[in-house]
């Protein structure tokens, strides 16, 4: 584990997704586990990272649990954890407050557990972005369930960069989900090669910030019991290049 690191060194190391340029400051990373398995972290609180506040890269079976991580809403590229290269991890029972996303799930990542976590506000829980380089690992088997959203920017997000790419992001399941107040509930950036497929968004409920909350230009994505109002009345869906099915209450159509 390196302590503190430099955005100079994650642009070199490829370890920063998201970020449409370089930073022209050095900022701090708080927390970061590198090549590491069998990692416990609990009861840690992060307060007002200049970056990221935890970083897990490479890791393998670990555990992220009771954390409370804050920082202002203004504070750009303060997200909470970001995952990258990383199989086997669960963040629990953690409330996180962040500039940018909770929780950030970069390419290569597998087999992850988010549950039980309070993000806001913030830009939610983001799979992406994808497609930066035109050999690039997928996600796949990611679990986010039980999880209230307040506040943020977005609910669960998938994005992608604007160019060809191997990337892939498949077996995705986003369950119990309450959001309040959020702009985008569900949202899918695809404007690349990347590939998504089988997505489901089960049984969310809430209200949304926007009247279109959601664009799913992909292929197998499952809707079930998704209940989202706009200012008391049921929001408008938009539906690009889709294909999938629908169960249960789904509003907006």
């Amino acid at each position: 584990m390196d302590f503190p690191y430099t955005v100079e060194s994650w642009m070199v190391g490829a370890l920063v997704c998201g970020l449409a340029k370089p930073l022209a400051r050095v900022a701090l990373v708080t927390l970061a586990f590198y090549n590491s398995k069998n990692i416990v972290v609990s009861g840690l609180t992060s307060l007002n990272s200049q970056m990221f506040h935890m970083v897990v890269y490479g890791c393998t079976n670990s555990k992220l649990q009771g954390l409370k991580i804050l920082a202002s809403a203004s504070s750009p590229n303060t997200d909470g954890i970001h995952l990258q290269l990383s199989s086997g991890v669960s963040i629990l029972n953690s409330g996180i407050a962040t500039g940018d996303d909770c929780v950030s799930i970069g390419p290569g990542n597998s087999n992850l557990w988010i549950k039980n976590v309070a993000c806001g506000p913030g830009h939610g829980i983001s799979i992406g972005s994808l497609g930066w380089d035109m050999q690039e690992p997928g996600i796949q088997n990611v679990t986010v369930k039980s999880v209230t959203f307040k506040g943020t920017d977005n609910g669960v997000r998938i994005k992608t960069w604007a160019r060809a790419s191997s990337a892939y992001v498949k077996g995705i399941l986003f369950q119990h989900l309450v959001m309040v107040n959020v702009q985008n509930p569900v949202i899918i950036d695809q404007v690349s090669g990347v590939k998504i497929s089988d997505v489901t968004y089960q049984n969310i409920h809430g209200t949304s910030e926007h009247k279109l909350p959601k664009q799913y230009p992909c292929s197998r994505i499952k809707l079930e019991d998704v209940n989202l109002t706009y200012k008391t009345q049921p929001a408008v869906a938009s539906c690009l290049n889709a294909g999938g099915t629908t169960s249960g209450l789904v509003a907006p159509t």
